[in-house]
């Protein structure tokens, strides 16, 4: 299975979900990018190894370095890049999580950690859905 999780920066939300599709699914082939790359963000690394899961060695990247590489589902991550993403291979599925910035918070470090928090669980909470998905398309497509 390869995925690509899009977003428009590719510093938090894509960065995320890419550390949790990897921790569970360690033999699918996963990647993000974003339309306009800004770096990883130093507090999506730390809500991160909060729960375990290292991203420091991911890389920001651009969705130019894919563009003509299959893949069998792209994840949008904000309605932005929702607009923006480019047209990928006949059989690649799409699907679209509107998940806020959480690098766009703020107050004090304590509410900045906060909303990283939110929304890495929310992430987390997709990723087990988009899972499930996969596994009841599995089961049925064995029943016909």
């Amino acid at each position: 299975m390869k995925i690509l999780f899009l977003c428009t920066g590719n510093s938090s939300r894509s960065q995320i979900a890419e550390g949790f599709l990897k921790k569970y699914k360690k033999d699918w082939n996963v990647k993000s990018a974003g339309i306009s790359p800004q770096g990883l963000n130093p507090w999506a690394v730390k809500v991160m190894d909060e729960i375990n899961i290292d991203i420091s060695e991911q890389k920001s990247k651009g969705i130019e370095n894919f563009l003509n590489e299959p893949f069998d589902y792209v994840i949008t991550v904000c309605d932005s890049t929702r607009e923006a993403c480019p047209v990928f291979f006949d059989k690649t599925r799409h699907i679209h999580w509107n998940l806020i910035d959480p690098a766009v918070t703020y107050g004090t470090l304590e509410d900045k950690l906060s909303v990283f928090r939110k929304v890495r669980n929310e992430i987390q909470e997709k990723v087990f859905e988009f899972l499930e998905s996969l596994d009841w398309l599995n089961k049925r497509s064995m029943e016909i």
